[in-house]
């Protein structure tokens, strides 16, 4: 390759690179760590092709500095965990706004679907939720006690199955999206035609109020989970899809870890929904405004984390470089 055409192809990364460096762009240290290692091989090829040039010198000058500055941020290692959450995970799923959003839609749009479908056909929901799910909540319906599944095991027994079985459903729906993200697209078809028509079961019995007050207040949170999960999964499938000027390998290592950044972000969720459902939505006794204030106040955390925090933190980061 031309020496203007490895600068010209490679210019924006270098560029970029060099915003970072002098604190004109906020990105998280471990795409910092990427771009050097892409930084240093382009240094080793241009020594390598163009020995001589300006260009080994210019790259040779940001390689170093670069080296210094990722230095100094490994050693801030204390309260790891902590920054991860509170900064580093933010900062970088804004830009899988995007896949969110998808996921959301196309659980949202199954799940209409799976609510047409039960309406119109009566052996729909046997098809989806199983004879045996439904003959036990007719069961139950008959016996005055509609929600009466969430009291049929012990508290504890009952939270880690549950939250165990989250976690299944949402690395699912993250693997899956190895297969092009198409796979991660089903699991959300799947998932929202099941919700869709196990509300329509109670709609039909004239129960929907009883049981959402009721299910909303694990499923708000294990919901949301599901979807994110779907975008973690959209992440990764788009490394395989669209790897830019990286190599497909390549892409799919770096979308492989963001999108497990983005599934490590779930863990503090599962474990509350699981809490949830095995410890509070059992008392189906609580007044309704209770209720309401648990399903309200994980619907604005869930919201506020991964919408509007990730927003905020990174205007104030831009706003802080460009002082």
């Amino acid at each position: 390759m031309r020496e203007a055409s490895f600068v010209k192809r490679n210019k924006n990364k270098w560029l970029l690179f060099e915003d970072v460096l002098d604190n004109k762009e906020q990105i998280s240290p471990d795409k910092l760590s990427d771009l050097y290692i892409e930084i240093t091989d382009d240094l080793s090829y241009a020594k390598t092709f163009y020995a001589q040039s300006n260009t080994v010198v210019y790259l040779n000058a940001i390689a170093s500095k670069a080296h210094q500055k990722i230095y100094k941020t490994k050693k801030e290692n204390k309260n790891r965990l902590l920054k991860f959450f509170k900064t580093e995970f933010p900062l970088e799923f804004v830009n899988y706004h995007k896949q969110l959003l998808i996921a959301f839609v196309t659980f949202l749009f199954f799940a209409l679907v799976g609510a047409y479908s039960a309406a119109n056909d009566g052996d729909f929901v046997r098809l989806i939720l199983g004879d045996n799910y439904v003959n036990m909540t007719l069961e139950n319906i008959a016996s005055g006690d509609p929600m009466a599944v969430y009291k049929k095991m012990g508290e504890g027994n009952m939270f880690i199955i549950i939250t165990l079985n989250n976690i299944k459903v949402a690395m699912t729906a993250f693997v899956f999206g190895m297969l092009f993200s198409v796979g991660t697209l089903y699991v959300m078809m799947q998932n929202g035609i099941m919700l869709g028509s196990f509300l329509y079961f109670f709609y039909d019995k004239g129960l929907l109020w009883e049981s959402s007050r009721t299910i909303w207040i694990h499923g708000t949170i294990e919901i949301s989970v599901i979807i994110i999960a779907g975008c973690a999964g959209l992440v990764l499938g788009n490394g395989l899809l669209f790897p830019k000027t990286y190599s497909r390998l390549t892409s799919f290592k770096q979308s492989f870890k963001a999108g497990l950044k983005i599934m490590v972000s779930t863990i503090p969720f599962f474990i509350v929904a699981g809490f949830l459902e095995g410890f509070v939505t059992r008392q189906t006794q609580m007044p309704d405004w209770l209720a309401i204030l648990i399903i309200l106040t994980s619907f604005l955390v869930v919201v506020y984390y991964y919408v509007i925090y990730p927003i905020k933190i990174t205007n104030q980061q831009k706003l802080n470089g460009n002082k």
